[in-house]
């Protein structure tokens, strides 16, 4: 039985100008956290632990958990979620065609020097890295270049609280409950119904995370509050979301849990996820990208893994000095 479910400021006169920006840089900082506080004193988290409660969550646990003072209302989460949904649906079907998108790359993983970092990686860790190839049939350079694009080869995991993001984006149900923190210009007579129904659409998703978050930390006997990932709640070297640790997630190092921070559990995870997505053997560059795609909806970030494999792959067979 696990503790959450049933079951489970020189004399300012003679130099005004000089003190100007530091007078309205330190306002700004007093707004900003003045914002903050009024935010996380204003959230109501009950009707979320209630919904937890009705899909079986222990209630005193719950009520305890959202009592914590580390637990606040993260308003930035949903806002910066629903922002970038609108800029990417006025960008990309008006703005750019799908094969203008393929030639767009992000090109600081595609540097000499990242290439190279890359490559020593895959070389110091090229036993781990052939067995994954084998077992799971994808090859070690797209493993190793999905790692340096999500978290730098592991440096970057992200230090945001992961139980505050996706709760604070499952409790914006509506609309009206974010709208106060989002820019004025964001909504539009013409996109206003788009970005409500998205609201919906990614407050159901967050809380179907925030679930799976509650489940993985009480089944290794994790504070939940002590998890910390990306700004949209992605965990761990291989920026899981919490649903797919339990999905694709591989306890590679026989420890008996899966750690998405552990280097063995985390690429053998990044390897079955893609298998899981239809990763086989013989496929051409075009279903690669499909594959490569479900892992991280963006066709700049497909095009980018694989062109970064190539790169690793040349350099591999080229055998250059590593810098």
């Amino acid at each position: 039985m696990t503790p959450y479910t049933k079951t489970a400021v020189s004399g300012g006169i003679t130099r005004p100008l000089r003190h100007g920006p530091f007078i309205l840089c330190g306002a700004a900082l007093l707004l900003l956290l003045l914002g903050q506080a009024w935010a996380a004193a204003t959230a109501d988290w009950k009707p979320l632990t209630e919904r937890l409660t009705a899909d079986g969550f222990n209630r005193e646990a719950m009520e305890t958990l959202f009592s914590r003072p580390e637990v606040l209302f993260e308003p930035d989460s949903m806002a910066g979620k629903l922002r970038a949904l609108v800029r990417s649906r006025s960008a990309e079907p008006d703005s750019l065609s799908e094969a203008a998108l393929r030639k767009i790359y992000r090109r600081e993983y595609l540097n000499p020097w990242a290439i190279g970092r890359a490559n020593s990686y895959l070389i110091q860790n090229k036993s781990l890295l052939e067995e994954i190839t084998t077992r799971y049939g994808v090859p070690k350079e797209i493993v190793v270049s999905i790692l340096l694009i999500e978290t730098h080869l592991g440096k970057n995991t992200g230090n945001r609280r992961v139980f505050n993001r996706l709760a604070s984006m499952a409790s914006a149900t509506a609309l009206e409950i974010i709208q106060p923190h989002l820019d004025v210009a964001l909504l539009t007579p013409e996109n206003e119904e788009f970005v409500r129904r998205r609201c919906r659409e990614k407050s159901d998703w967050a809380y179907g995370e925030l679930k799976a978050l509650l489940n993985y930390a009480a089944q290794d006997r994790i504070d939940p509050l002590a998890i910390r990932g990306s700004i949209y709640g992605a965990i761990g070297l291989c920026q899981f979301m919490p649903s797919n640790i339990s999905t694709y997630g591989v306890d590679a190092d026989g420890d008996g849990r899966i750690d998405p921070f552990a280097k063995a559990d985390a690429l053998h995870s990044i390897a079955n996820f893609l298998r899981g997505h239809g990763w086989r053997e013989g496929m051409d560059r075009d279903e690669q990208h499909r594959v490569i795609f479900a892992y991280n909806h963006s066709t700049v970030y497909a095009d980018t893994v694989l062109a970064v494999a190539e790169k690793i792959r040349d350099r591999d067979r080229q055998g250059r000095p590593l810098r």
